[in-house]
């Protein structure tokens, strides 16, 4: 997913997305040490998808704990 599509999610669809990301990076881990998968570079681009992501939710809280300030 791009960040620019993650940038319009509301922050409930980014959780989703997070934890659905999540649990995807965990079974192509499983499927790495059992020697299934083909495709290692999956795991790199799911681990971007989660950066972004978590970069986006932590940016949000920062710029509502300036607004209270």
């Amino acid at each position: 997913m791009d960040y620019k599509e993650l940038k319009n999610k509301k922050e409930s669809e980014l959780h989703r997305i997070l934890s659905e990301s999540r649990e995807k990076l965990r079974d192509l881990r499983f499927k790495d040490a059992s020697g299934q998968l083909k495709n290692v570079r999956e795991i790199r681009a799911v681990r971007k998808v989660i950066a972004n992501i978590l970069t986006l939710l932590n940016s949000g809280r920062a710029a509502g704990k300036k607004n209270k300030e």
